[in-house]
């Protein structure tokens, strides 16, 4: 599959085309989610399986990361490229390679093995994922017909090495923070919300977050990511937005980040007492998540990587991922067992593609056991 000419969801027609065209040539029935502007958000196909059982989605994004500096690139991004083993380009890791992986176990279970099937296998393939939004698994798991009976996911982020089976919970907020304009010249100087938030940057990255456990050994963070404000030369600001992240764990919470901005940002404004409060707009809140060892989902897909010589170890990832994002509704999640890469998110992305056989056939093993032993 080509990939798209730039990250994002608005130029996604082809790919949606493409996709669609070729699971109706396998005799499957796809259908489009779509935004309330008419933008395609996701592909979604799923089969029914000869028996009554729980549903079980096969998640990928079809969306990309930018491409950064072009020139830095050795092939194109948007020209896939096979070079000693290796198939470069944008998106091939990240996640073209599931979608293509899981498009084909798909069809073949519909074709062959249908009859084994205990409920339904879903393919979710989100036009909008990079954006960090999740429009297309929103549309899916929030929309007017949302599913009930979701007895699982499997994101096939890429690595051969590791199964991702939960990630640290984030707490995005922006920080709008007030000063008082007045001309930048003249005699009377006001408060400069640019030197407000300055301090108060200060302030939340010199916390030490507390947290730590064994399910989330990397402990809660704080980072300040982003500070715009101001206009011109001539103006005292009044304004200047801070953007934060906070990484939560099973003992750090949205609470326990609440709580810290609140009383970091009360000191501050203590300091400034001839300015407003500073704000909080709560941005993105997922919640941390952790499977249990012996959860069926990754039990399933350790016990099938293991049968075909794989060695393969549970990870809980720093950072979160959309199986956050699900275990806020209640949706268990394994995020990242897939082809060997280099390059994610950056120059030269590439797959081992000597690999995709093996991963596509433990995750064909791996369904199977799931939908017949659930």
């Amino acid at each position: 599959m080509a990939v798209p000419s730039r990250g994002g969801i608005d130029d996604y027609g082809p790919i949606v085309d493409l996709l669609t065209g070729w699971l109706r040539s396998r005799q499957l029935d796809p259908r489009v989610l779509y935004a309330d502007d008419g933008t395609a958000i996701a592909v979604v196909c799923e089969i029914t399986g000869e028996h009554p059982g729980p549903r079980l989605v096969l998640d990928a994004c079809l969306d990309t990361a930018p491409f950064g500096d072009l020139t830095a690139w050795t092939h194109p991004p948007t020209t896939p490229v096979e070079h000693d083993g290796w198939l470069y380009g944008r998106g091939t890791a990240d996640s073209k390679v599931a979608v293509a992986t899981f498009c084909h176990l798909v069809a073949q279970i519909a074709a062959t093995q249908r009859h084994l099937i205990h409920g339904r296998l879903v393919l979710l393939f989100d036009l909008d994922e990079h954006t960090g939004t999740f429009g297309g698994a929103k549309s899916y798991f929030e929309g007017s017909d949302a599913p009930t009976d979701v007895a699982g996911v499997m994101i096939g982020y890429p690595g051969v090495t590791k199964l991702v089976v939960g990630g640290r919970g984030v707490h995005r907020v922006q920080l709008y923070v007030h000063g008082v304009s007045s001309h930048s010249g003249g005699r009377h100087r006001t408060p400069n919300a640019i030197a407000k938030a300055a301090q108060l940057v200060q302030a939340l990255t010199g916390e030490r977050l507390e947290g730590t456990d064994e399910r989330f050994p990397m402990g809660p963070a704080i980072t300040v990511t982003a500070i715009d404000g101001g206009q011109g030369y001539s103006v005292t600001p009044d304004l200047c937005t801070v953007n934060v992240d906070i990484r939560t764990t099973g003992t750090f919470s949205d609470h326990d980040a609440r709580q810290l901005l609140k009383r970091v940002i009360a000191g501050i404004d203590g300091d400034w007492p001839a300015t407003r409060a500073t704000t909080i707009n709560t941005v993105t809140s997922w919640p941390p998540y952790a499977l249990p060892d012996n959860h069926p989902l990754p039990t399933a897909l350790l016990s099938a990587t293991s049968d075909l010589g794989l060695t393969v170890q549970t990870k809980v990832a720093g950072p979160s991922n959309i199986g956050c994002y699900l275990a806020g509704h209640g949706v268990p999640a394994t995020a990242g067992f897939g082809v060997n890469y280099t390059g994610l998110h950056s120059t030269d992305e590439r797959i081992e593609i000597a690999g995709i056989p093996l991963v596509q056939a433990a995750y064909h093993t791996a369904v199977l056991t799931f939908l017949t032993s659930t």
